[in-house]
């Protein structure tokens, strides 16, 4: 049971349909894996309720605790206040809009043994067709353009050591901080492994990707980082320990 202290947290942004049954399947795929958790709602300035469920659920359980952002920080923002405020030895993250199954973090427990990173990979994108066309462009480009070994870019189903973040810095507050972190990671020398999981409609709530103002940031911010990381390439890792890498 104590075999690993484990940190889950949710970015969450109109999603006051959903966040509750997440925090509740998290507490119960938790209690299965370990009995020293946490789990984080971090409410990035959501216009609904999102904040005000997860405070109730807060004052219910010690183990919840909630961070609210005045404004909309945007994904990446979200992220980073997730890993910045995640105090256990492993660390994982998915969205709050219900689109993944919490419960199938007992999938990538067992491969962290054996790896710093493990991130899963959608078995079958549940989505409108535009938005699987346009998941799968954005995908091969970033692929492509940043040489990244997986088998998928933007699934955000991710479970990672947290010495993983004492070793890189994430720097985007859009939806790029997915391919900027999993490229860092890549650089560094970390291993990585991958699972399936599985994708699910979302009944509520809107995304906050698909539309023009928020996909045009998002392309400009993967020209930045392009250039950050591919052209520039600093060197800006700290030499693995031997021990990580093995």
């Amino acid at each position: 049971m104590n075999e690993y202290s484990v940190s889950v947290f949710f970015p969450a942004y109109n999603d006051e349909d959903t966040i509750g049954d997440m925090i509740l399947a998290a507490k119960t795929a938790l209690e299965k894996l370990t009995d020293d958790y946490e789990i984080i709602v971090v409410d990035d300035g959501s216009p609904d309720n999102s904040g005000k469920i997860a405070d109730e659920y807060a004052r219910r359980f010690k183990e919840i605790k909630v961070i609210h952002h005045k404004f909309n920080k945007g994904y990446g923002g979200a992220l980073k206040s997730g890993f910045a405020n995640a105090k256990k030895e492993l660390i994982f993250y998915t969205d709050g809009d219900g689109q993944y199954d919490v419960k199938e973090l007992e999938k990538l427990i067992p491969l962290i043994k054996n790896a710093d990173v493990v991130t899963g990979y959608k078995i079958k994108r549940s989505d409108a067709l535009y938005r699987i066309i346009a998941g799968r462009l954005y995908h091969w480009t970033a692929r492509i353009l940043f040489n990244l070994k997986l088998k998928d870019v933007d699934c955000d189903f991710r479970l990672f050591r947290r010495y993983v973040f004492d070793k890189i810095k994430l720097e985007s507050n859009s939806g790029v901080i997915c391919v900027e972190m999993m490229k860092k990671i890549q650089n560094a020398g970390f291993k990585m492994r991958e699972a399936p999981v599985h994708h699910y409609p979302r009944f509520s709530g809107t995304s906050q990707f698909f539309n023009i103002k928020r996909i045009f940031r998002v392309f400009v911010g993967l020209a930045k980082q392009w250039f950050k990381l591919m052209v520039w390439n600093e060197d800006v890792y700290e030499k693995i320990p031997k021990r990580v890498r093995e």
